[in-house]
């Protein structure tokens, strides 16, 4: 019976065959462990010397890190392993024996980690990563579909942009500019008024020459737009689905949670409502904390947001940014013009922000007005003007960055772990 890893727990006590890899290996005179890997999961394979041909045995001693096979063999349950099962090995056969895998299971630097990506993928550690990825992916399309949102996909090549175009990639479109996307929130607030509750998921860009752990240049985006959801029916959404996220992971990816060593205590408490606290009181508990240089007005740093989330065990939102740091669609607050209906989640342990979302401006002379006051081009954004023109609604929306959200339910310290292949400033290869 030809199977996988994460199903033999069907075939307890019955012979199978697997498609493996050899992760590792160790030996001594008479048993050889195998230690397994399928894509699917890890499991060790136990080969002892008295119960096979003297063949399979010397070369279940002899395989070579990485090497693909096919083994064959008897599972059964270990209450040693995290995994709960091993295969006791009848048969080996070599489909390719690797030579000179260059990494092994000594430290490594970060530099020849990532020059080496396509191969470090098939290490234990970002195997985890990747299956929390999966799940938060998984979840992320479940909440949504199971809310009545439907998914629209917008164009990755624009001829404009939502937040001004001084990092965006330029390329040539014919005889046009044009951008790559850095965010599809603008279609997307089209899409929402032909279609009520909409989201996407798919990738952005974004030109700034960045270095910290939270940046990528390349990253995906989780954008729902809904209309006739007002500031507050947008908050209720995004905590939500952050909690639901979490708890999928933490309910289908114990394992890979177990070996990253994360604290799943800390995520158990993920549970709505989570807390707010309002820009201008967050510039007055920074200044408590001793943070002289920020001032009203100034846009938040790591270490600001970071000092905010550590007051809280849940993702916090700070809420009412000033409209001046902010861009031009956001719906100014009813009471005050200096400040708009936007909030940015923060997540705990210093992992920054994960969502940014606000209510949009929905009056077609409040529009116009931005527009033109932040320099833009009208008539790039005559398609766009039209949307609080004919028909239009109180809407809001957000966005969700993936891989600052798998760093930090992951608990890895480094976005560059988040996503198979990471585009960093200084580096597209491989």
């Amino acid at each position: 019976m030809k199977t996988t890893i994460s199903q033999v727990n069907k075939f307890v006590g019955q012979e199978v065959t697997i498609g493996a890899w050899l992760a590792n290996k160790r030996s001594s005179g008479k048993i050889a462990f195998l230690q397994l890997r399928d894509g699917t999961g890890f499991i060790q394979g136990v080969v002892v010397k008295s119960d096979v041909d003297e063949g399979v045995f010397q070369t279940a001693k002899s395989l070579s890190q990485e090497s693909s096979m096919y083994v064959t063999g008897k599972v059964q349950e270990d209450s040693r392993s995290p995994f709960g099962f091993e295969l006791l090995v009848t048969n080996v056969e070599v489909i390719q024996e690797a030579v000179d895998y260059p990494i092994t299971p000594k430290e490594h630097g970060t530099e020849f980690l990532m020059d080496n990506r396509h191969l470090w993928l098939r290490s234990r550690r970002q195997h985890a990563v990747m299956k929390i990825r999966n799940e938060i992916i998984r979840a992320t399309y479940e909440f949504f579909n199971e809310n009545g949102f439907v998914k629209v996909d917008p164009p990755i090549l624009t001829g404009s942009s939502p937040e001004g175009t001084t990092e965006l990639f330029k390329t040539k479109y014919f005889e046009e500019d044009a951008f790559l996307s850095q965010s599809g929130q603008l279609y997307m607030e089209a899409a929402a008024m032909a279609l009520g509750k909409v989201f996407s998921f798919g990738p952005t860009f974004r030109a700034e020459k960045s270095k910290t752990r939270r940046h990528l240049i390349e990253f995906w985006m989780i954008e729902p737009e809904m209309a006739f959801y007002e500031f507050e029916d947008s908050l209720k959404v995004q905590e939500e689905y952050v909690a639901h996220i979490v708890q999928s992971v933490l309910k289908n990816c114990s394992l890979e949670l177990e070996r990253l060593g994360r604290d799943t205590s800390k995520l158990e408490k993920i549970t709505v409502p989570f807390p707010r606290i309002s820009y201008d009181d967050a510039i007055k508990f920074l200044h408590e904390q001793g943070f002289e240089d920020i001032e009203w007005g100034d846009d938040f740093g790591a270490p600001h947001e970071t000092a905010i989330a550590d007051h809280f065990d849940k993702p916090v939102f700070i809420t009412h940014y000033p409209t001046k740091i902010k861009p031009f669609y956001m719906q100014p607050a009813p009471d005050r013009d200096d400040v708009v209906l936007c909030a940015d989640m923060i997540a705990p342990e210093g992992y920054g922000e994960i969502i940014g979302g606000s209510e949009r401006i929905h009056d077609f002379e409040l529009m116009k007005k931005q527009i033109e006051k932040h320099n833009l081009p009208l008539e790039a954004y005559n398609w766009y003007l039209d949307l609080s023109k004919y028909g239009s609604v109180p809407h809001s929306g957000f966005g969700l960055g993936l891989e600052r959200t798998v760093a930090w339910i992951s608990g890895v310290e480094h976005v560059r772990e988040t996503i198979p292949f990471p585009r960093l400033l200084n580096r597209l290869y491989p």
